[in-house]
């Protein structure tokens, strides 16, 4: 599942050809996603003109003058590609190849700019856990969004803040910071980075980094700035194109490039000195990557 970075990617991508555009038509291919489509989906979107696209954990919302917002979802396998009139399908190299079925794309949003110039954006999902939803308000109020926490961008989240968020927690550090009521946006592949970066295990006790006393205080400091810093890197290098995900323009992704320890199960550990090796455990389900010598 596309996590934050690439969710960031899409809307940047989509940024330049939609905000500011009007939507002349809307088209829905289906009547449902994971969920059925709104009433009058079409209807309440055609004709207004997109104010702002923004995006809130791993969802997309899409701001309309006079209208709803709309919240998307990827979910497992969603994308969007432009097509224009003159450079259709801008689809390029990919190493785990899309669909491009037409079966496939279940809405298409066509769209005029100021100047005139026609695109479509399309949402391709083959598996279809993707969904689409309206917002009548903020989208903060929406029941997708009301319960997220604090964004892992910018300087908001601190180690004073996740301290006061990871306290009294008995559960292993990796499962708290998965869980998106405390941090929004967090998934399996970055924080198993972030965590590398810090030098935490995985699986210690979630509350030990946020105990009185000067070791603590600066081992939560040290997972903030890693968790800022892992996200912004992967968003500066536009996201990990892992199977199902691409860009908006169908590009690839290179923070792959860049993992330490994710998906590096055996490999020698990156950092200088250590002399460990990457391994490998599941929790919840999900697969873990640290060092058990630098991270403790």
């Amino acid at each position: 599942m596309p996590e934050l970075p690439e969710v960031e990617t899409v809307r940047r991508g989509l940024q330049p050809v939609m905000e500011g555009a009007r939507l002349v038509r809307v088209e829905t291919r289906r009547p449902d996603l994971r969920f059925p489509f709104p009433e009058r989906f079409s209807e309440r979107l055609t004709g207004r003109t997109i104010t702002a696209l923004g995006r809130r954990a791993k969802y997309l919302t899409m701001h309309v003058q006079d209208g709803p917002v709309l919240i998307c979802h990827l979910g497992m396998s969603g994308s969007f590609r432009i097509e224009t009139d003159d450079d259709n399908e801008k689809l390029g190299a990919f190493h785990h190849e899309r669909s491009k079925s037409a079966a496939h794309d279940h809405v298409v949003f066509h769209v005029a700019s100021a100047a005139g110039a026609r695109s479509r954006v399309i949402f391709n999902d083959p598996r279809r856990f993707g969904f689409m939803l309206f917002a009548e308000g903020s989208p903060e109020t929406h029941p997708m969004l009301a319960g997220l926490g604090v964004e892992p961008t910018g300087n908001a989240l601190d180690g004073v803040l996740l301290a006061s968020l990871l306290k009294g927690r008995r559960s292993p550090l990796k499962a708290a910071l998965l869980d998106q009521r405390l941090i929004a946006g967090l998934g399996n592949i970055y924080v198993s980075e972030a965590l590398w970066r810090a030098g935490l295990s995985p699986l210690r006790e979630t509350g030990t980094i946020a105990r009185p006393g000067k070791k603590a205080r600066e081992q939560s400091e040290r997972l903030a700035e890693a968790i800022r810093s892992v996200i912004s890197d992967a968003i500066a290098a536009g996201g990990s194109s892992l199977r199902d995900y691409m860009h908006a323009d169908g590009s690839l992704g290179y923070f792959q490039h860049s993992f330490a320890v994710y998906d590096r199960e055996g490999e020698p550990c990156a950092k200088p000195g250590c002399g460990g090796h990457v391994e490998r455990v599941v929790q919840s389900g999900r697969s873990t990557f640290y060092c058990r010598t630098c991270q403790s």
